[in-house]
């Protein structure tokens, strides 16, 4: 019984640490902090004029029987609080510039569920991933925004899936596996690796800035137009030219909500690594959002540990 609660109370802490010290601000600064020094903790006082100690006073509250402290249960974490006070949390410091901006992209809307047009002839209730995708995601995106809530998503359902996605124009998958350039192109190929026919792009964060906001996303479907244009998506060219003004990347409604843009825009756009990403409504919903996989192993740590107390020894 004793293993078992240190083992949990380990990892409740160590969920906790993560949690707070990648994610801990909610504006996404990721300065190092420096830690103030600590007051020392009172030694022996001196006894006053006579020698006579004070006894010490009685205590203001009787501490809290056990049956009380077993009486909490973990609430549901808010998205972007969590226990660690931010002052105490030393920020990682991230590598400037480790992927480049995308600058002056021409920027286009699409979303989940969208029905094939003469300039975007390929439905979107499926992906280059997800055969399945508009079914995972729990219907169609509208684009219509009175039908959009204020957190971005549709009013309609509680998507399945994070609303902030993006498409571009490469697809490292093909019929047998990768493709051959795969593994040269592709940054983090041989970190992300899980697989013949499992892509190391699906699921990517990345940045998109318009006119000073910055938004975040996932990286979801192929697109505009092509899935082969990796001297782009990685490299330095410039996007082909196509119907829609030589678009260089799709994003969902909410990103195109949250950093007010028009159905068409030009934005500018870089990979980030989820360590880079803050908090944000970006954060809220998805089965394949890390941000909710890690709120959900927090709050099973939480409750392993409070079901262990009740357990008696």
């Amino acid at each position: 019984m004793k293993k078992l609660l240190r083992s949990t109370v380990i990892a409740a802490a160590s969920v906790a640490s993560i949690l707070s010290s990648v994610h801990g601000k909610p504006d996404g600064s990721r300065q190092k902090k420096q830690r103030t020094t600590a007051q020392p903790r009172d030694t022996a006082t001196a006894p006053p004029a006579g020698g006579k100690v004070p006894p010490p006073p009685p205590p203001s509250e009787p501490p809290s029987s056990p049956e009380e402290e077993l009486a909490i249960v973990p609430a549901p974490l808010p998205i972007v609080a969590f226990t660690t006070p931010v002052e105490e949390v030393e920020q990682p410091v991230i590598a400037a510039d480790r992927y480049p901006w995308r600058r002056d992209i021409v920027t286009t809307t699409f979303w989940i569920g969208e029905k094939p047009t003469k300039n975007n002839p390929v439905p979107n209730h499926y992906s280059a991933w997800d055969k399945d995708w508009a079914k995972h995601y729990g219907g169609t995106d509208t684009p219509e925004r009175k039908e959009r809530s204020k957190d971005f998503r549709p009013v309609a359902f509680v998507p399945g899936q994070n609303p902030f996605y993006v498409a571009l124009p490469y697809n490292d998958l093909q019929m047998n596996g990768h493709k051959p350039e795969a593994e040269k192109l592709i940054p983090w190929f041989k970190a992300e690796f899980r697989g013949r026919g499992q892509s190391v792009c699906k699921g990517r964060w990345i940045a998109i800035r318009y006119k000073g906001r910055i938004a975040y996303a996932q990286w979801e479907d192929c697109g505009p137009f092509r899935t082969d244009h990796g001297s782009y998506v990685f490299g330095n060219d410039r996007p082909k030219k196509n119907l829609n003004k030589g678009a260089g990347l799709d994003v969902s409604p909410a990103v195109r909500d949250f950093l007010g843009m028009d159905g068409s825009d030009v934005t500018d756009w870089k990979f980030v690594d989820f360590a880079e990403v803050p908090q944000g409504p970006w954060a809220a919903y998805g089965e394949n959002n890390m941000f909710v996989m890690m709120r959900r192993l927090h709050q099973r740590c939480l409750a392993a540990l409070a079901a262990s107390i009740r357990t008696p020894h």
